[in-house]
């Protein structure tokens, strides 16, 4: 296992160094003019051009401006905007914000969706079974946004008056997250309802499963221990790489429940064309995503006995 997990955190590596020098690539590779705007409707003076270009290396080949800019990442340093705000600084301060939306998300499509996709897979063709993939279908089908705007406008003062919608911009606590929780992980929850409802049917008919019933072993440990592990190898996968998706993904869920996120900044930065909070952002994204892969990869072994990890 130590061997494997070692050779994992290596490959990582230059997974890590390409993804982030494609994005930017992308992000600063673009044929633009990177000062358009920045000062007014006029033209930027010369000497702000050149100290701009001196500062973000904007003058040196685009390896050698990647290569600087990783250099200054390993050491915290995320750089600062074109207008001298600290890009870690408004990281730190939004990014637990979003941590605690993707958690809440994450937690809710694991287990609203994993006790559907259970309940349906042990009774196929039931009034249940239908009644979730109609559900899940409807989820799938609609918009985040239209989902959130419905969901507020239906459940808060202006509706049925049953919660609170509003959200705390400054420190929203994990009541207020829960409903925007729920917006964001919808999506999510319907295809891990799917997925496992799929790997339970499949499974019941394993000869593993039908030992386990004739040496008569109750239907919980059945269903608990031998049939429920094997179903959620590929239900771990998605919601192991979900969690980078739900944190890059909450753009439009912040923006309808009004929540200063990682969702905010990446809008603000892609609209204000401030190219280093969008890098710093998405490497920080990629980073998750790996760690998280890493995660799931090792969950294997633990799910099911019979893989192993030479």
């Amino acid at each position: 296992m130590g061997r494997y997990v070692l050779r994992r955190l290596l490959q990582l590596i230059p997974v890590f160094l390409g993804t982030t020098f494609i994005i930017y690539a992308l992000v600063w590779a673009i044929p633009q003019d990177p000062f358009a705007g920045k000062c007014g409707q006029r033209p930027c003076p010369d000497s702000y051009i050149s100290a701009m270009s001196d500062k973000f290396n904007f003058d040196d080949p685009l390896v050698l401006q990647y290569l600087k800019y990783m250099g200054n990442l390993l050491t915290g340093d995320f750089g600062d905007t074109f207008s001298g705000i600290s890009v870690g600084e408004q990281i730190s301060t939004a990014y637990p914000t979003t941590v605690k939306l993707a958690v809440i998300a994450l937690l809710i499509e694991g287990i609203i969706g994993v006790t559907a996709g259970v309940l349906t897979g042990l009774r196929k063709q039931g009034f249940l079974d239908n009644l979730v993939l109609v559900s899940t279908l409807f989820l799938i089908s609609l918009p985040v946004f239209v989902t959130g705007f419905v969901l507020r406008l239906y459940l808060g003062p202006q509706g049925l008056d049953l919660m609170d919608t509003g959200v705390d911009t400054a420190d929203p606590s994990i009541g207020q997250l829960i409903l925007p929780g729920f917006v964001l992980g919808s999506l999510s929850m319907a295809y891990v309802a799917r997925l496992t409802r799929g790997g339970i049917a499949e499974n019941r008919r394993a000869d593993y499963v039908r030992t386990a019933i004739a040496k008569g072993q109750p239907n919980s440990r059945v269903v608990g221990v031998h049939l429920l592990r094997n179903s959620l190898i590929p239900v771990i996968t998605f919601l192991g790489t979900d969690l980078g998706s739900l944190m890059g993904g909450a753009i439009v869920t912040e923006g309808v429940f009004n929540i200063n996120g990682i969702g905010g900044l990446i809008f603000r930065g892609i609209q204000e064309k401030e190219g280093v909070m969008v890098t710093g952002i998405v490497t920080l994204l990629v980073l998750v995503y790996l760690l998280m892969s890493l995660i799931v990869d090792l969950l294997y072994a633990v799910l099911d006995p019979r893989i192993r990890y030479e």
